[in-house]
């Protein structure tokens, strides 16, 4: 029974946490910024840009938490080094700027 239990646990926790980060499909972003919810993503993208100069974005994913909208970009940057930067997407805070391991 205990075991039954456990995966029953860890089931849910799966679970909740999928439903706490969830990628935002494209055709909503218009109005996530219309609404204010979110910068344009071309304001975003200039922050990235700003910290690694000449750098190349290669992928982004607005994904949406439980605490608001984050922006994730990855770039790649000049000497052809793999960037992940993090942006709160309502503020443009960064949130995480570091190589890709």
């Amino acid at each position: 029974m205990k075991t039954l239990t456990a995966l029953f646990a860890a089931a849910t926790l799966t679970l909740t946490a999928g439903l706490a980060q969830a990628d935002v499909p494209v055709d909503q972003i218009p109005q996530l910024v219309k609404d204010g919810k979110i910068k344009p993503l071309e304001e975003l993208n200039q922050i990235v840009l700003k910290l690694h100069p000449g750098a190349t974005i290669t992928d982004s994913d607005l994904d949406h938490h439980f605490n608001g909208y984050e922006y994730e970009v990855e770039l790649l940057d000049a000497n052809k080094v793999e960037w992940d930067v993090d942006l709160n997407a309502a503020t443009g805070e960064v949130l995480k700027n570091k190589k890709d391991d």
